[in-house]
């Protein structure tokens, strides 16, 4: 038996959407797809959900970056491009990352090449060096701190 979904049902999945973890208005068009509505049914969802705080592109972008430098140690670069990704525009992305302190971002950056340098059992210094760096571009860390820190781990 199907079960009709109303609009005041997709109001309530998408209220519970946002409030168990912080979305970015991206998410939240692309699981209204799922939902029998109109566009402009969609449309008044998504106002609905901001009038009432569930979601907050400023608040979403501060959370996604200050959680993935704390949890995965992802550089500002990698941040920058999965906001981006998420379609967060500019002034959010950059007022997400100051939210970052310098120090421990420089404290972080230091501790995690330090270990992936020691982790690494490569007895080639060329090939060493260059996992290292390739490790830490990924992780979205800037190109000069991990090449001056690699070439400073690797003169010791």
């Amino acid at each position: 038996m199907d079960k009709k979904v109303t609009y005041s049902d997709c109001i309530k999945k998408m209220e519970y959407y946002c409030s168990y973890q912080e979305r970015c208005h991206q998410e939240v068009v692309q699981k209204l797809r799922s939902c029998p509505l109109t566009n402009l049914e969609q449309d008044e969802i998504v106002v609905h959900l901001i009038a009432y705080n569930f979601l907050n592109e400023e608040r979403f972008a501060k959370t996604f970056a200050i959680s993935k430098f704390h949890q995965k140690k992802w550089g500002n670069i990698r941040i920058k491009n999965e906001l981006k990704q998420r379609q967060v525009i500019d002034r959010l992305i950059q007022s997400a990352l100051r939210d970052i302190s310098s120090e421990e971002y420089e404290t972080t950056f230091e501790q995690l090449a330090t270990k992936i340098w020691e982790t690494i059992s490569e007895r080639n210094a060329m090939k060493k060096f260059k996992k290292c760096c390739d490790y830490l571009l990924r992780k979205g860390w800037e190109t000069d701190l991990v090449y001056a820190k690699i070439k400073s781990l690797s003169e010791k």
